[in-house]
């Protein structure tokens, strides 16, 4: 049900509203001051407020900016027997959904409801995908070389420094460059990532670059690349010891000029773009065998994050299978199972070659297969099924 709370001086008014909206099968409440109002407000999540401007003891103004300060969410709409075009494009201005002028038209007023409704309830659904997306991409670990990582990350991020991230696959290193996207300056801005190992080598320039139309036989429109698309904010170039060697030429003149050409073209764009790069293979090694620019490696690794293996950091395993079970169990939509001591231990006692990834796995097959609680047997007996 959707709850609104109406916050007018005049008893008629707040009256008639409750009755209006309680017959159209909304929750209501009302007040008569701005000051209740908000006291409401602190304790109760309300999906829409309908506020009056002309209050004593505190403006309707006022009490706009107070409860957007409180709960930036909430949807307000502001309702006024001395309407103006000033007031109502003040309020807009001051975040209100709408502004309706007494007497109020029912027609008017519960389209607005509806309309503000379904504002709130995807607004409400935004916050809820995006601390889904924030939990699933969370690094989990107490030991002291995750730890370092962490800090590391975190000191890095609010800086515009190139990062290039090393590791084994399926240590999280996608975790950690998108952990210093949303703790840097650019979070609000996109974080486009590109896989340079599962893009063919004659396409990684228009992936990248963009094309003009007729660039090559199969482009038949424009298209923008992956720079102009994390224009702004940051661009997480992964497996980038697989990219071609015409292409890191391209790439190190856009990290040096902040100009990109699309290919089939000759106008040069200008991009700003935060580079976070990432690679399993020894970069060094590839330098030395004449895969890898050594130029373009000193541009990437002006910050040098490695993230360790689950092999070195076993302690992590009791908190990482925990932090598994209850996400894999919320996405199964099932209560979390239960794990007990002598499980957790063969798991640390396993041969983790595929990492955290590895883990994930295993531990989504053992919610599957077992019933009730995860046992020792449970995990000698699904961990390793092929063996």
């Amino acid at each position: 049900m959707v709850k609104i709370l109406v916050i007018d001086d005049e008893r008629s008014i707040r009256n008639t509203l409750k009755d209006i909206l309680d017959f159209e099968g909304y929750g209501v409440e009302v007040t008569e001051n701005g000051l209740l109002g908000l006291e409401l407000i602190k304790n109760t999540d309300f999906d829409l407020v309908l506020c009056d401007i002309k209050m004593p003891q505190m403006d309707g103004l006022e009490v706009l900016e107070k409860i957007l300060e409180i709960k930036p969410e909430t949807t307000v709409v502001m309702i006024s027997g001395h309407g103006n075009i000033d007031t109502a494009v003040e309020a807009i201005k001051k975040g209100a959904f709408d502004f309706i002028v007494k007497p109020l038209d029912l027609n008017r007023l519960l389209i607005t409801i509806r309309n503000a409704g379904n504002k709130s309830q995807l607004v409400k659904e935004t916050i809820s995908l995006k601390q889904k997306v924030k939990k699933q991409f969370e690094i989990i670990g107490q030991s002291p070389l995750i730890k370092s990582v962490v800090e590391m990350t975190d000191r890095v991020a609010p800086t515009d420094a190139k990062v290039l991230i090393t590791g084994p696959n399926g240590t999280g290193k996608e975790l950690v460059a998108r952990r210093l996207h949303e703790k840097s300056l650019r979070a609000l801005a996109p974080f486009i990532e590109v896989n340079c190992a599962a893009i063919p080598s004659e396409l990684i320039e228009s992936e990248l670059f963009g094309h003009e139309k007729g660039a090559f036989t199969s482009a038949i429109k424009q298209r923008k690349g992956k720079f102009e698309q994390a224009d702004g904010g940051t661009l997480f170039l992964d497996e980038i010891g697989d990219m071609s060697y015409s292409a890191q030429s391209k790439v190190l003149r856009a990290l040096q000029e902040h100009v990109i050409t699309r290919v089939g073209s000759d106008t040069p764009i200008k991009v700003n773009v935060r580079i976070i790069a990432a690679t399993n293979k020894d970069l060094s090694l590839e330098i030395k065998n004449g895969n890898f620019r050594e130029d373009l490696f000193h541009r990437l690794s002006v910050i040098l994050i490695n993230v360790p293996s689950l092999e070195s950091r076993k302690e992590d395993i009791p908190l990482l299978t925990n932090y598994f079970i209850e996400l894999i169990c919320k996405e199964y939509g099932q209560p979390p199972i239960t794990i007990d001591d002598k499980a957790i231990a063969e798991l640390q006692n396993y041969n983790w070659s595929g990492n955290i990834r590895e883990l994930r796995n295993v531990i989504e097959r053992l919610i599957i297969l077992c019933t009730k609680k995860i046992t020792s047997e449970d995990v000698i007996r699904y961990v390793s099924p092929g063996k």
